[in-house]
């Protein structure tokens, strides 16, 4: 898969997703916050994670080449597998506590959280087993 978006685009990604994750305490704090617009704001938060998400995901590597390309696509399979086991743990979860009333409404957004682990995780073996064959030469 390739990158879509420029380099600068992975740490503008992080800090909407820290923004989305901490401007709705900040608007509690200042007491912006009511029970009116409560749904609102935390809608508000979901998109702005979803979106801080998928520019890390399309944000092109520094040293962007194939192998890197390889680990963005494998990313992907790995987070549909362990994404598609969490919410059948959830799914158990639920009726097993005979929950009726929670549903999950943020099944994509923990899709692009996964996906995110999977790919910083590859990123980094990838670079750590360049340094190992790069000492054994």
């Amino acid at each position: 898969m390739k990158a879509l978006l420029p380099v600068y685009s992975r740490p503008l990604g992080y800090f909407i997703i820290a923004l989305g994750l901490f401007m709705p305490l900040l608007m509690a704090m200042v007491g912006k916050v009511t029970d009116n617009n409560l749904l609102f704001y935390r809608e508000c938060a979901k998109l702005l994670m979803m979106v801080g998400a998928l520019m890390i995901l399309f944000a092109q590597a520094k040293n962007e080449s194939v192998a890197t390309e390889k680990i963005r696509t494998n990313a992907m399979r790995n987070a549909v597998f362990a994404t598609v086991l969490y919410l059948f743990g959830m799914m158990l979860y639920r009726v097993w506590k005979n929950d009726l009333m929670s549903i999950d409404s943020s099944s994509f957004l923990i899709f692009l959280i996964i996906n995110i682990l999977c790919l910083e995780f590859g990123l980094k073996k990838a670079h750590v087993d360049q340094l190992f064959k790069g000492k054994k030469q």
